[in-house]
């Protein structure tokens, strides 16, 4: 399995602050640890599916990650909380 980080993605982490910029590396190790071993989720982290390709993993209500999800490649999309996420979804 394949992981990228797309530029959109770094932006994103950019905007956070100190600690919750920690949380949302946090939940991309944890996101790809998860996905290229078939390991069981975390405690406390939920993995869903929004919209075609594109699936969520977050950690409670302000870190969540954005991912598109295509055969053997992993694509790193956008962080930020559920306003963020339903916007960019919203317009693509």
């Amino acid at each position: 399995m394949r992981f990228e980080f797309e530029s959109s993605f770094d932006r994103s982490v950019k905007a956070f602050h100190g600690e919750q910029k920690e949380e949302i590396k946090k939940i991309a190790i944890q996101a790809i640890d998860i996905l290229s071993q078939d390991r069981l989720m975390h405690k406390g982290i939920g993995l869903k599916r929004l919209k075609g390709n594109f699936w969520e993993i977050r950690k409670g209500l302000k870190a969540r990650i954005l991912f598109r999800w295509e055969g053997d490649l992993v694509e790193f999309v956008i962080a930020g909380d559920h306003n963020d996420i339903k916007r960019y979804l919203k317009n693509i």
